[in-house]
C-alpha cells in the first residue's frame, strides 16, 4: 500500500502545478476544440516528465561522482601518508 501511495504522489508530483492547471482548464473547453488541444498538451506532459526523469538521472550520476571523489581524496591521502612513511623508513635505514 505504502507503494502505491508513494508512485500515485510522485505521479502528481510530476507535473508541475501550472501544467496541472491548465490541463482543467482544458477539460473546460468544448469538445471541439478540445480534440485539437489535447494531443499537444499530452505532448508537452511527456516531455515534462521526461526532462524530469533526465533532470533526476543527472542528479543522481552527480552524486555518485562527488561520493567517488571523496573516495579518491581519500585514497590519495592515504596513499601520500604510505609514501611519506615509506621514504622516511628508507632514509632511517640508510
Amino acid at each position: 500500500m505504502n507503494q502505491a501511495s508513494r508512485s500515485g504522489s510522485n505521479h502528481a508530483e510530476e507535473i508541475p502545478a501550472d501544467i496541472q492547471e491548465l490541463g482543467s482548464a482544458l477539460e473546460l473547453l468544448p469538445a471541439e476544440h478540445r480534440g485539437r488541444i489535447e494531443p499537444l498538451f499530452a505532448r508537452v506532459v511527456e516531455s515534462t516528465k521526461r526532462r524530469r526523469r533526465i533532470l533526476g538521472l543527472v542528479q543522481d550520476a552527480l552524486a555518485q561522482l562527488r561520493l567517488d571523489m571523496k573516495y579518491l581524496m581519500f585514497d590519495l591521502e592515504a596513499t601520500r601518508r604510505e609514501r611519506d612513511d615509506y621514504r622516511r623508513k628508507l632514509e632511517e635505514a640508510q
